[in-house]
Parts: structure tokens; sequence; C-alpha cells
């Protein structure tokens, strides 16, 4: 079949899609300082990252929602507030050397 894609190449593909969401997570100054504080702390709710940040609860609910899409953070609610965690396993792939060996030459 002529316009069949190799297997090799969906997969590709697919890895560069799935991390394309999670650098563009990355590369906002916010997003970056909200990763900070719930890495410092561990488990933040979203009304200390709020007044830490001096960011209005509406925008700071827009980066979160970015970083849980990109699975880099995890949200567990609880009654009316939402508490927040670095997902440690996207977290320590990201920075792994798995992941910089698909762009390194030897």
């Amino acid at each position: 079949m002529k316009n069949e894609i190799p297997l090799t190449d969906i997969s590709l593909d697919s890895a560069f899609k799935k991390y394309e969401q999670k650098f563009k997570a990355l590369a906002d100054h916010k997003r970056l300082h909200i990763l900070h504080q719930i890495t410092e702390h561990g488990e933040v709710c979203v009304c200390d990252l709020s007044e830490k940040l001096e960011i209005p609860q509406s925008k700071l609910s827009y980066h979160l929602k970015i970083l849980v899409n990109a699975q880099l953070i995890k949200k567990d609610t609880r009654g009316t507030w939402s508490y927040y965690t670095l997902n440690h396993i996207e977290m320590n792939y990201i920075l792994s050397e798995e992941l910089c060996c698909l762009f390194r030459r030897e």
C-alpha cells in the first residue's frame, strides 16, 4: 500500500504529539512558578497558590488545567478545594536520558 505509514513513524509521531503538549505546558513563566511551588510544598491547595503567586483564581485555574491535561500534575478534589501534586513519573521521564536519546546522536 502506497500511503501506509510504517508503525515506527506512527509511534514516533504519537510520542512527538504527547511531548509537544508537555513542552508547551512547560513553556510558560507562570506555569513554571506553579510547578516550583508544588515541588517545594509537595501538595498545594489552589487557594494557597492564588495567594502565593498573586494570580486571580480564574487565571490560575486556566494554567492548572493545562498542567493537568499535560499530565505534569495531579488534581485531588476534597470538598470545595482542589489540591495539586507533581506527577513524578511524568516529570522524571521528561528529565530522563531516555527522552533525550530521541534527539542525541552518538
